[in-house]
């Protein structure tokens, strides 16, 4: 496996990288190097909704289940029995999931087991990041005693590195002394980078509506500069490896961001893509 740190892959002295992409045809890897995406193969057919990389390998929540890689790209997707996931994070060294019906656990690799965490009833959770949850009825924190409210209402995802986020359908918010309006519109997707955040600041981030797609920048959240308006109307995710931004939108094409602004955009063909997250990897030379 790659250096990990706050649970996100980091790879400092590679130039390749493996992106994960989660959609309704299954799990596929496309690899990226220089900037540019590379050769791509479906690694695990299934109905992924969310993929995430942890301390464990790279972990995916689909309709049947949590499935686990355990050092990518060498090693397929094997299931590690939970029921019908749709979010997953890294948390606490090892792999956070929530179910459709509410309940969020935890792994334990050395038991092969989960243990349940918290359940949300009268909700449904959308996304997880490491302690963070959004939820049809805001945004909660996880404790050692279960869920904790934190406040807003409709919340479709969040962020935790640096200074947390949520989208949601009234707005960007960010958690400091409360929360706060970021930018305004019917956000669906957050995400930060943990390498560049800081306590009390943001870094890289990015975040998207149906309609377009904003990026932190300067101490503020701008409209994206490096990609065109068409592509940022349909971002649903994004994920960072060194120097490099990539975006995935909902009709799979990757869109990756090198440091100069320099993007480039590939096709993979895979409708109802909804999430993203990348792996450091050294090829065979």
């Amino acid at each position: 496996m790659p250096a990990i740190r706050d649970d996100h892959v980091f790879v400092e002295d590679t130039d390749a990288h493996v992106a994960y992409i989660a959609a309704g045809l299954g799990i596929t890897a496309a690899h990226i190097g220089a900037s540019t995406v590379g050769e791509f193969a479906l690694e695990h057919r299934c109905d992924a909704r969310d993929v995430a990389a942890t301390r464990l390998g790279v972990a995916a929540a689909t309709a049947d289940g949590v499935v686990l890689s355990t050092a990518p790209p060498d090693s397929s997707f094997a299931d590690i029995g939970f029921p019908a996931a749709v979010a997953v994070t890294g948390f606490d060294g090892t792999v956070l999931a929530a179910d459709e019906d509410g309940r969020i656990a935890q792994y334990d690799p050395d038991a092969g087991a989960w243990t349940d965490r918290a359940v949300l009833t009268d909700a449904t959770v959308r996304a997880l990041d490491a302690d963070l949850v959004a939820a049809t009825d805001g945004v909660h924190r996880l404790t050692d005693a279960g869920l904790a409210d934190a406040g807003l209402d409709d919340a479709y995802d969040v962020s935790a590195p640096g200074v947390p986020h949520a989208a949601t359908s009234e707005g960007l918010f960010a958690l400091g002394n409360g929360w706060r309006e970021a930018a305004t519109g019917a956000f669906r997707t957050v995400a930060a980078d943990p390498a560049s955040a800081a306590p009390g600041a943001t870094g890289v981030a990015h975040a998207a509506t149906p309609e377009a797609c904003f990026e932190h920048r300067t101490d503020a959240w701008q409209p994206c500069r490096d990609i065109a308006p068409s592509d940022a109307a349909r971002v649903v995710d994004a994920t960072y490896a060194v120097d490099t931004t990539i975006l995935l939108t909902a009709a799979g094409t990757l869109i990756v961001v090198d440091g100069d602004g320099d993007a480039r955009h590939r096709s993979l063909g895979l409708p109802d893509a909804a999430a993203v997250t990348v792996v450091g990897h050294t090829p065979d030379r």
